[in-house]
């Protein structure tokens, strides 16, 4: 049974029918074409599907599209301005934090909220900021030096 629901995401307003079960992934990627978020897992284990609802992280592939109907839901592509790349995205290019790319939007959504909540984290505050993301490639040295590149570019 489907359901018909209005959805902000990154500024706009999206009037989607969606499946009553169906998670707010699968309508973000296959619905609204924003694929920036990746699935992995499919199981809130990993990050790479997390996004922001209302300024929070939150796993899309574990959040039922329905639930986000009236909140802003905002994506890795909402981040990125018309005229380049967001800092933590030129950060983690610059300190080399990224290698295959699969974590990275879920990592730069975790760390987006991490310094709107705290601009001046120390490390131990972002470790504990991305530790619902899980990175294969890099090791996270890297990740972590990009986002307390971020916090003192600020």
């Amino acid at each position: 049974m489907t359901e018909p629901v209005m959805l902000t995401v990154n500024g706009i307003d999206y009037r989607v029918n969606v499946d009553m079960g169906r998670n707010l992934l699968s309508v973000l990627r296959n619905e609204l074409g924003l694929t920036g978020t990746k699935e992995g897992c499919d199981d809130s284990e990993c990050g790479a599907c997390m996004v922001l609802l209302d300024g929070q992280p939150v796993n899309s592939c574990s959040y039922l599209a329905l639930q986000a109907q009236g909140r802003s839901v905002t994506t890795v592509e909402g981040l990125t301005p018309a005229d380049g790349l967001h800092p933590l995205q030129r950060s983690l290019l610059e300190q080399g934090g990224v290698q295959c790319g699969f974590c990275t939007p879920g990592i730069i959504m975790s760390a987006r909220a991490l310094l709107d909540r705290n601009p001046s984290p120390s490390e131990e505050e972002i470790r504990i900021g991305l530790s619902g993301n899980l990175c294969r490639c890099t090791g996270y040295a890297k990740i972590l030096a990009a986002v307390a590149q971020t916090a003192s570019d600020g």
